[in-house]
């Protein structure tokens, strides 16, 4: 099973701080962090890629679903007098001074959103387009820069706004991230390392319409993390790392499909977030297509303690100015 590793949000605010200072470059709890240059110019690369571009005039196809097998995960709840500018962030809430995070995009038959299905270590084939890693914090959310608003927005009958959140991006190692921040509050990125814990980037996210950022330079082998705002533990999202352009991350049917790809025998992925990445073999024939289908079951899902635990580490007592009053915006997280 999958445990997260996490550290409170007190501490968070303090990394926050500390990242601020000049040359900042410390670890807490055994998490190394750093701040990274930002000069370094966007889709530049550390290491020469080993990915080289060749005409498939046979290339197969893969084909398949994602199913998530079992009841939805429940949302997890963020106190907000936990963390700063409670305020403005409470447009996002249950209107009882929490923010609920729905991380499970769930369709008829257990079809799962998110999901990202990919083909491991073809090193020949079909144009790979740099991953440009670009986000937006608004609303006290990261979203992906590249989700249209008609994939995450809809407004139901009664005219209430409703949100669903582009929680998962495809990354690629050595490659630069930014961010503008759109809010009219400060914000941080941290990027873990979820595999290995440790923060790889740790940037503050000043109110500007300049975006801020760094370099994603992953251990070997990584290819899960987690980017988390260190003032708000409500703002996540999270990343898959490819190193070839057979990819392909599920929308609301669940279905996926990867194309022109060499035929062959190759190990093929699936993932989302808080589950194990599961791994499958295929042949793909010459001009052919292979269907396969993933299944996670939500019963492998385990939740750190503090986030199971009966009674919170402080008072539920929220402020008056945390809660939702009935002339308040309000986005409602689906």
């Amino acid at each position: 099973m999958f445990t997260a590793k996490k550290i409170g949000p007190r501490l968070f605010f303090l990394v926050f701080l500390m990242s601020l200072l000049p040359g900042a470059a410390f670890a807490i709890a055994g998490t190394e962090t750093e701040t990274p240059a930002l000069s370094t110019p966007p889709g530049s690369s550390s290491e020469p890629s080993r990915y080289e571009e060749a005409e498939i005039p046979d290339g197969g196809t893969v084909t398949g679903k994602v199913i998530l097998k079992g009841d939805v995960p429940e949302p997890r709840v963020f106190p907000l007098v936990l963390y700063p500018f409670g305020p403005f962030c409470k447009k996002i809430s249950d209107g009882q001074g929490n923010v609920r995070l729905k991380e499970f995009i769930v369709g008829k038959g257990g079809r799962l959103s998110d999901a990202v299905v990919a083909v491991q270590k073809v090193t020949k084939g079909k144009p790979f387009k740099p991953i440009q890693a670009k986000f937006v914090a608004l609303d006290c959310m990261f979203h992906p820069a590249d989700v249209p608003d008609d994939e995450q927005f809809f407004i139901d009958e009664d005219g209430k706004l409703h949100h669903e959140h582009p929680n998962v991006a495809v990354l690629e190692n050595h490659r630069s991230i930014s961010m503008i921040n759109k809010d009219p509050v400060i914000h941080n990125i941290q990027v873990f390392q979820n595999e290995k814990g440790n923060i790889i980037l740790n940037v503050p996210l000043p109110v500007s319409a300049d975006p801020r950022g760094g370099t994603l330079n992953f251990a070997q082998g990584k290819r899960v993390s987690q980017m988390i705002c260190g003032m708000h533990e409500f703002m996540q999202s999270w990343g898959f790392v490819v190193d070839n352009p057979y990819y392909t991350k599920t929308q609301k049917d669940g279905l996926f499909s990867i194309d022109k790809l060499p035929p062959g025998t190759y190990k093929i992925t699936a993932w989302h977030p808080h589950f194990k990445i599961m791994e499958k073999e295929i042949t793909v024939p010459a001009n052919g297509t292979v269907s396969l289908n993933f299944e996670f079951d939500a019963a492998d899902i385990q939740r750190p303690i503090y986030e199971t635990q009966q009674e919170r580490r402080i008072s539920p007592a929220t402020p008056h100015n945390h809660m939702l009053e009935e002339t308040d915006d309000r986005i409602l997280i689906e």
